[in-house]
């Protein structure tokens, strides 16, 4: 049996159009225009207002040179730490219930919101020569404030968060039963981790770690409050900057831009890990 069709095909209409589709993208442009402007600007001027000899003249100054070294050194400490004690934080907050959790959640990102000074009178109060651990240290000749230790240990407080953030998110994306089948052929917990779990999540996990070192790079508040800003020492690139605008202006504008330049690096780099392909390596028998 067949079914006429009454429609004439010459009369079917064009799929109708929305004249304001047209002019919405324009006004999403304009509005987002300024505030990218707002962020842009500033840093451009302020790179632009340092000419390349005047960076290439200051960066051999034994107080640039302290400052870079410094920041190189506690960061790196500091980075090795974070993933060392984060990433088991990380994996339990990722896959275990346990009561309390979300209080430890909230603790855990509690430093990413305090302001950085408060951080800093925290540890002092903590770790300093009369506080509730560092007067113990103190008895046994050990002491931590306004030391490179303290430098450490304030990058820690302020950038862990971040890692253990983005490690976080990536392990909770992995499906529990490629887990458990992977156990089920004979791995352990730590073979899966190794063979399933961290190729998997490889890409939080270096991304993670590569926002962590930018934070700390930039560390400002609690390394000025627990660590003291004593040039050769304690004195990172973000303390030469304050210090410098007191003394030497070229100095303070020259660490400036060598701050904004490996921060922005390290964002391309972050960018460009999450866009790879995430590829796990399996052996064939």
């Amino acid at each position: 049996m067949k079914v006429k069709s009454y429609m004439n095909p010459s009369k079917i209409l064009p799929p109708r159009t929305n004249p304001f589709a047209h002019w919405s993208r324009h006004i999403i442009e304009a509005m987002s225009l300024p505030f990218a402007l707002f962020i842009s600007v500033p840093l451009l001027i302020l790179v632009s207002s340092v000419p390349i000899s005047q960076i290439l003249g200051q960066i051999g100054a034994p107080e640039v040179i302290q400052a870079i070294m410094i920041s190189l050194k506690t960061t790196s400490i500091s980075l090795i730490l974070t993933i060392a004690f984060g990433t088991p934080l990380a994996y339990l907050m990722a896959k275990h219930q346990f009561p309390l959790k979300r209080v430890l959640d909230a603790i855990i990102d509690l430093p990413t919101v305090l302001p950085p000074l408060v951080a800093g009178v925290a540890l002092l109060l903590t770790f300093g020569r009369n506080g509730f651990i560092g007067s113990w240290l103190a008895r046994i000749g050990i002491n931590v404030a306004f030391t490179q230790a303290a430098v450490v240990m304030a990058q820690l407080f302020i950038a862990t968060p971040f890692y253990i953030r983005a490690a976080s998110l990536g392990f909770s994306t992995i499906d529990p039963e490629l887990e458990q089948a992977c156990q089920l052929d004979g791995a352990n917990r730590w073979q899966t981790f190794i063979h399933l779990t961290f190729p998997l999540s490889r890409q939080a996990l270096i991304s993670g770690g590569v926002m962590s070192w930018a934070r700390s790079l930039g560390e400002f508040g609690a390394t000025i409050m627990f660590a003291g800003n004593y040039p050769g020492r304690t004195q990172t690139m973000p303390l030469a900057v304050y210090l410098g605008f007191e003394m030497d202006i070229h100095q303070a504008l020259t660490l400036s831009v060598i701050l904004v330049g490996l921060s922005f690096l390290s964002l391309l780099a972050i960018k460009w890990i999450l866009f790879q392909p995430i590829q796990v390596l399996t052996s064939s028998k």
